[in-house]
């Protein structure tokens, strides 16, 4: 088998392995998203207290906010919830067709929605029980996304990678060849 043989062998070995990454528009495969979850890219942010935890996300339109005991994981439905960040204050109501909290204040959304650390403090008052809740959440630039290469480029760097990974198992080869007959092997 010639150079030029191995090397497109190793082209299209490595094609499919690249292309189970991403879906047919350049999507990463991860399954199917949920809609009150929405994808993992979502900035999101938790906090926990001994009474109570909480998991935010920043959706396109709103800040989800999901609450429930500690101990018993039971959902805290129906209390009063505000949020604070960078000295602005919201209301959370809750929403019973999601399940969850939403801030939909667009002062706050807007700078939320910049990159950077955002502090949040979220004022919970649940029947007879308050508590505060300190959350940091990180908002990635869109410098910080990470791109993709054309499907031919990773192929020709994993190609590049296994041909020399082969010229060094040929020299590795031909070294112990000229031992073998040097040595009368």
């Amino acid at each position: 088998m010639n150079a030029a043989s191995v090397l497109l062998c190793l082209i299209l070995a490595g094609l499919p392995l690249a292309s189970r990454a991403h879906g047919p528009e350049g999507d990463h495969d991860h399954g199917p998203a949920t809609p009150a979850a929405g994808p993992s890219v979502l900035p999101r942010t938790e906090a926990a207290t001994e009474a109570f935890e909480l998991v935010a996300t920043l959706e396109p339109h709103r800040l989800a906010i999901v609450i429930d005991r500690f101990a018993t994981n039971e959902p805290v439905l129906q209390a009063k919830l505000t949020v604070e960040s960078g000295g602005l204050k919201a209301e959370a109501r809750f929403d019973p067709e999601h399940g969850d909290y939403a801030v939909s204040s667009p002062e706050l959304l807007a700078r939320l929605r910049t990159p950077g650390q955002h502090a949040l403090v979220f004022t919970l008052l649940a029947a007879e029980e308050s508590d505060l809740l300190d959350a940091q959440l990180n908002v990635a630039s869109a410098n910080d996304a990470h791109t993709h290469r054309p499907l031919w480029v990773q192929g020709a760097y994993g190609a590049g990678a296994l041909l020399l990974l082969g010229a060094g198992v040929s020299v590795g080869v031909g070294v112990w060849r000229r031992r073998a007959v040097k040595g009368g092997l």
